[in-house]
């Protein structure tokens, strides 16, 4: 708050008048964007924790997402499959495509030995222009720009209104948030396959000398981090984007990884995380509505605690590393006298 409020300053903007519309009590409109919203960045966060988990840093989810959101957007407008179906089978080509993504800088990573974080942004500038282009002259005229041929109604599903219709509803695939939140945790936890990545993560080394297939765990963990990157989106294209085109929100890969370094990777701490950082992004019309502040104020606080978060994390680590060693020293120098 401390180093918030000096920015504040720094800009010339008043801190009362700042921390007053932050921590305003939100509209139920405001509440309905800032779940929708968290759902979007929960989904991003856990597609990198799963990368992180193994020490593999998938930069790629930006790409990730939207080369599976305008291909499952693109799916869905064909309309091929009858009503809900339709939307199954879009979901499916979603995390394919995300998954067939990731899987690339997984295999250049263990064939080739190519660093994931370079791959991966690279692949990001790829999928962003491949969209671009097919788009640009395969899309439909949508006023200035171009979009992919609208979902069909009875492939929109109409979500969940808690208050009045005005206030917007929250998305029906909110849930793939919640399923896939629940699934990560469990396969992390309670798998041999989560014990087998968090081996890798801790102790590469170890970890090969304990039979796990090292290469193979890469491979994996970079598929199932992409097949979770393609599931971004989809709340917001069946929820009421209805196709692919200029409201398509961009840098939700990026929040993500912010968002997971700041749950340390863990599903509940991403939710909170996710929850802070949708509610920060909320605030941020009314800042410039009301306080005549910059929205760029909301980012470098976002940054703010992430980097706060983490370096108390390190401090903490580290005290603790010391802590033990200490009491390891004074547990030896007892057993040396009585011996």
């Amino acid at each position: 708050m401390a180093v918030t409020s000096i920015v504040v300053v720094v800009a010339g903007a008043s801190v009362g008048d700042f921390w007053d519309v932050i921590f305003k009590v939100p509209s139920h409109r405001n509440l309905v964007n800032i779940t929708n919203q968290s759902a979007l960045i929960f989904l991003a966060a856990l597609a990198a924790a799963i990368g992180f988990r193994m020490n593999l840093f998938n930069i790629g989810i930006e790409g990730q997402y939207t080369l599976a959101a305008y291909t499952a957007a693109l799916v869905a407008g064909q309309a091929w499959f009858p009503g809900k179906v339709n939307i199954l089978v879009a979901l499916l080509v979603a995390m394919a495509v995300g998954a067939a993504w990731a899987g690339i800088a997984g295999v250049l990573k263990v064939t080739r030995g190519v660093s994931e974080v370079i791959s991966t942004i690279m692949l990001n500038a790829i999928a962003g222009t491949v969209v671009g282009y097919l788009l640009s002259n395969h899309g439909q005229q949508y006023g200035q720009g171009r979009r992919t041929t609208p979902i069909p109604e009875s492939s929109q599903l109409a979500g969940w209104t808690p208050w009045k219709e005005s206030d917007g509803a929250i998305w029906t695939l909110v849930i793939l948030a919640v399923l896939a939140g629940v699934t990560i945790s469990f396969l992390i936890n309670r798998t041999r396959f989560g014990f087998d990545l968090r081996a890798t993560g801790t102790n590469e080394d170890a970890a090969v000398v304990s039979g796990v297939e090292v290469k193979k765990m890469v491979v994996i963990s970079m598929l199932i981090s992409g097949a979770i990157a393609g599931l971004i989106w989809m709340p917001a294209l069946f929820g009421g984007a209805d196709y692919y085109g200029p409201p398509f929100q961009r840098t939700l890969g990026f929040t993500g990884i912010a968002v997971a370094l700041l749950g340390r990777n863990r599903p509940l701490g991403i939710f909170f995380g996710a929850v802070l950082f949708a509610w920060l992004s909320e605030q941020a019309n009314p800042l410039a509505l009301v306080a005549d502040i910059s929205p760029s104020i909301v980012q470098i606080t976002q940054g703010v605690v992430v980097l706060a978060v983490v370096v108390a994390y390190e401090v903490v680590r580290r005290w603790t590393a010391a802590y033990e060693q200490r009491e390891l020293k004074a547990a030896l120098d007892r057993e040396a006298v009585s011996a």
